[in-house]
Formats: C-alpha cells, sequence, structure tokens
C-alpha cells in the first residue's frame, strides 16, 4: 500500500483528530515529529534531556517526567531511539511504557534498530494487547517538520489501521511492505546500505574535489545535474562544503547513527548470505569516523577523514 499526494490529504482529514499521541525521544528527529504531529493532535513527549523537553513545550507538546507518565492517556506511542537497548528500556524498563499503555494501544517504531529487536519486543507486546508498528522513517528533520518523510511499514492490518493517522501525518509516502513487525526493518536496512554508501561516496568525491582545487559550490551543481546526482549527495553536499572550510556545520544526522546503521546492514548481509564489500568498505570509514572522535558530529564530517591515516582535517 502506498499513500501520498492528494490520497494521504484526504485520508488525514477524514479521520477523527481527538487520538492523543505520546512521543518518546525527543531528539533530532522525534522532536520535529512530534512537533509535526502537535499541528493536528493532541501530544505529550519525553526525552532525558531537559534541554529537549524545554524545546518541545515551546513547541506545543506537553512534557512528561518519564515515559511511563507520557502514555497514560496515549491511544499511539510513537518511539524515536537511536539504538535496540534504548527502545528495549522505553518499552520495557523502570518506567517503561509497555505496562502504562492501555489494552489496544499502538507503538510505533519509527527508529532503526533491526528486525530481531522488533520482532522480540512485538512478541512481549502481544500478551499486553499492544501492537508494535514497525515504522522506520527515512527523509531527515526537514522533512520530518513538514509530514514529508518516507515511512517503510510492517504491521497487522488491525495495529495498522490504529496507526494510521499518526503515519498519514508523518509521511507524504507511507509504504507497507509486509505485514509483521520486522518487515519494516528489513526495507529500511536495504534503504540505509544506499544511503550510507551514497554518503561515504558522495565525501570522498568532495574531498577530491577540494584536493583538485575545484571550486565546491560549482562541483556539486555539476554533480547534481547529471547521472552522479543522489539525494544523500544534495542534503550533506552543502553541509560538506562547510567541513571543508571549517565553517560551523549544523547537526542533522549523527556519525554514530549511520555507523550503527550500517552494522545492521553489514551483519543483515552476512546473515542473507550476500556478498556487499562496498558496504562493507562504507561501514570501515564510519567506524574510522567513530575512533577519530567524531561520533556526535554531523555525519557531513566524513568528508573530512582523508589521507592515508583517515585523520580528519
Amino acid at each position: 500500500m502506498r499513500r501520498s499526494g492528494e490520497e494521504k490529504g484526504c485520508a488525514v482529514n477524514e479521520r477523527s483528530v481527538s487520538t492523543q499521541v505520546a512521543v518518546l525521544g525527543l531528539g533530532a528527529m522525534g522532536l520535529p515529529m512530534a512537533t509535526r504531529l502537535a499541528e493536528h493532535l493532541p501530544v505529550s513527549g519525553y526525552d532525558p534531556n531537559s534541554s529537549r523537553l524545554e524545546l518541545a513545550e515551546k513547541a506545543g507538546i506537553r512534557p512528561a517526567e518519564t515515559a511511563a507518565l507520557a502514555c497514560e492517556h496515549a491511544g499511539v506511542a510513537v518511539i524515536s531511539v537511536r539504538t535496540a537497548a534504548q527502545m528495549e528500556l522505553v518499552l520495557f524498563g523502570p518506567d517503561g511504557i509497555a505496562q502504562s499503555l492501555r489494552a489496544g494501544a499502538s507503538i510505533v517504531m519509527t527508529s532503526t534498530v533491526g528486525a530481531d529487536a522488533v520482532r522480540s519486543a512485538a512478541a512481549a507486546l502481544d500478551p499486553l494487547s499492544i501492537g508494535l508498528v514497525d515504522a522506520p522513517v527515512s527523509g531527515g528533520s526537514l522533512r520530518a517538520a513538514r509530514g514529508d518523510l518516507l515511512v517503510m511499514v510492517g504491521a497487522q492490518p488491525d495495529h495498522l489501521e490504529a496507526a494510521q493517522q499518526v503515519l498519514d501525518l508523518l509521511g507524504s509516502t507511507v509504504h507497507v511492505v509486509g505485514p509483521q513487525p520486522g518487515d519494516g526493518q528489513l526495507m529500511k536496512t536495504v534503504n540505509q546500505l544506499l544511503c550510507g554508501v551514497h554518503t561515504a561516496a558522495a565525501a570522498e568525491a568532495l574531498a577530491l574535489a577540494d584536493s583538485l582545487g575545484l571550486d565546491l559550490e560549482t562541483c556539486l551543481q555539476v554533480l547534481q545535474s547529471g547521472a552522479a546526482a543522489s539525494f544523500m549527495l544534495a542534503d550533506r553536499g552543502p553541509r560538506m562544503i562547510e567541513q571543508l572550510r571549517h565553517e560551523p556545520v549544523e547537526l542533522r544526522s549523527r556519525t554514530d547513527v549511520m555507523s550503527k546503521d550500517m552494522g545492521i546492514v553489514q551483519d543483515l548481509c552476512e546473515a542473507s548470505g550476500v556478498f556487499a564489500p562496498v558496504a562493507g568498505a562504507a561501514h570501515r570509514k564510519y567506524l574510522a569516523a567513530l575512533q577519530a572522535g567524531l561520533a556526535q558530529h554531523d555525519d557531513s564530517s566524513l568528508v573530512t577523514m582523508t589521507g592515508s591515516s583517515a585523520e580528519p582535517v
């Protein structure tokens, strides 16, 4: 199933807007998604970082002291975290939402954490009559803020129906790629293989252009006008140019997040018996960036990994 454009807009407008939503994790993606939802629905939010809660409150989101408290009256809970361990903590930790959500509620998992982790969580939630909608997203924070994400969904039909309004508000295109939790993660892993490789390739191309003395803005314009164009080059390219010029760079996508995703890609390729040396090389480049202290930097910082020593310039 795919929803986009006018079809998606009609679906949103025809549904009741009374659903209360909780967003757990108000980081680079969670906060703009929560802000987008708060334009149409009552939204509560939780993040362990108090500064993110302050930003959320300014955006019309009701801040909560714990994840469990954020979900007390929610029919749909949206999770936006970095790792499978964080997902487990939000769901089943001391203040986990599994015990505070009512039977019949749905959880929308928007992060890339791997199919096995999502399948395990769904199995643990099933006895509680809580549905898990596996819905990893792609598109970045700016598109999240305007409801223009790509959403890849794996969910049972009844759980999908319960979360459809939220999905339609978050995504301009919602693809249901399978009937079970984990299916969305598999599709997102394939997506991330390309995203990770494209970002690494864009970094190397612009580093080469810089070393050759080419005008970087012109170079980016030329590359985006032909067969070398890609979303990742268009999105990261301007920030990579700022990196090369040692200018301030907005943090939109952390290096450790892409490195984590490429680790999931690597594991799935190995488990599936797929020979993927290009993905492996890209993963090693991200790991080198982590070792160089770039974990919490924007992943456009990959362009600074030059020379045989792979040290940032």
